[in-house]
């Protein structure tokens, strides 16, 4: 089934390679002007590129998503260069493996708080959109089961779950839908 989005103004944190490319790609090619953030600036402009060869405005910055200031501007510069923002993709993660407090952090800050922080930046824009704003968050099988060898992520990833339930009831009113993907 073929989707449209001609006209829509999408971000996607961690945009530059994998699932992330495939969906900034996938927008941009159903019609959608779409800004990538990542930490590697040669896969971010090719993937920029890929976009403008589909013809599609395209917009991409170097962004540590561990930092909340960097966060704040790649989201502040998109909607900037978009002209607004009308989706917010949330699909970076820090792959934080075992259960050592190194792989703690690293979901806790890429996984968990640059959704949170992502979020906040993109829902004032999100409410100036009049083509039913959303925010989608990336997250995985692994948050429904216990993991011995992925503890932190399995749990990150289920607060992810658990925070798009409340951050869905919190938004609803004002009209902007908030999903999870597994």
């Amino acid at each position: 089934m073929p989707f449209d989005f001609t006209g829509r103004r999408v971000l996607v944190a961690g945009g530059s390679r994998g699932i992330g490319r495939a969906i900034a790609l996938g927008f941009a090619a159903a019609g959608a002007d779409v800004s990538v953030c990542a930490r590697g600036a040669a896969a971010l402009e090719d993937t920029r590129a890929a976009m403008v060869a589909l013809g599609r405005r395209a917009h991409a910055s170097v962004c540590d998503l561990a930092d909340g200031e960097a966060i704040a501007r790649w989201v502040a510069d998109a909607a900037q260069a978009l002209g607004g923002v009308d989706v917010l993709v949330n699909n970076a993660s820090g792959f934080g493996m075992g259960d050592s407090e190194a792989g703690w952090m690293a979901g806790l800050q890429v996984d968990v708080m640059a959704m949170v922080r992502a979020s906040h930046a993109a829902v004032p824009w999100l409410l100036k959109s009049n083509v039913g704003p959303c925010i989608i968050h990336l997250s995985s099988i692994s948050a429904q089961r216990p993991s011995t060898r992925s503890a932190a992520y399995a749990a990150v990833k289920a607060a992810i779950d658990s925070y798009t339930g409340s951050q869905a009831a919190m938004l609803a009113r004002q009209g902007v839908r908030v999903n999870a993907i597994a």
